[in-house]
């Protein structure tokens, strides 16, 4: 199945910032955009459980092509994403979400390879607020092959500066063949914590 992609990603992210309903109706079709990549299977799927019984938290962040959200949203789980664009008044240094559990975060590598810009900066402010660093087990990154070296880079960023295992990683919107291979590895290591 193909999603259903808006063409002008550029005029959506224009009608953002100018205008409160055209916010609303683009972030609806982001929701239609992560709903529509849902297969059936993977629908309503109880988010997997550690040895204490605590659910698995899923924190990620998608920029506006949607690679990150519509790879999320084949895993089936309940998750909360790093908003693209801060609230706004919002202070320079709100984290935009703060964690209330353990949680995995799932983000893309940015900046083509530079490791001075592969971590997104709405992560890099969400990972500041030290609740959510403290809550962060482990990290999953989406990138790009075409990278070599730097395949996944803001995965092993994050695992670096937050002592926390860089647990998969996938390319661009994943393959169903990636979305089951992180399911199963984060059932079991989230079974074992």
């Amino acid at each position: 199945m193909i999603p259903v992609v808006p063409r002008d990603r550029a005029r959506g992210d224009a009608l953002l910032a100018q205008a409160p309903r055209a916010s609303q109706r683009w972030r609806a079709c982001e929701l239609r955009l992560a709903e529509e990549g849902t297969p059936p299977e993977a629908a309503g799927r109880p988010a997997p459980q550690d040895s204490r019984g605590r659910p698995l938290g899923i924190v990620y962040f998608s920029s506006a092509s949607g690679n990150t959200a519509r790879f999320v949203a084949k895993l089936g789980w309940p998750v909360e994403r790093v908003p693209l664009h801060r609230r706004p008044g919002a202070a320079a240094d709100d984290p935009g979400l703060t964690a209330t559990g353990p949680f995995v975060l799932i983000v893309p590598t940015y900046g083509g390879g530079q490791e001075r810009t592969a971590v997104p900066p709405q992560v890099i402010r969400f990972l500041n607020e030290p609740g959510n660093r403290a809550a962060l087990r482990g990290v999953v990154a989406a990138g790009n092959t075409n990278f070599g070296a730097a395949y996944g880079l803001a995965g092993d960023i994050i695992a670096a500066k937050c002592q926390v295992p860089c647990l998969a990683k996938f390319e661009l919107m994943g393959t169903p063949a990636d979305v089951e291979r992180v399911r199963e590895g984060l059932t079991k290591w989230w079974g074992e914590q």
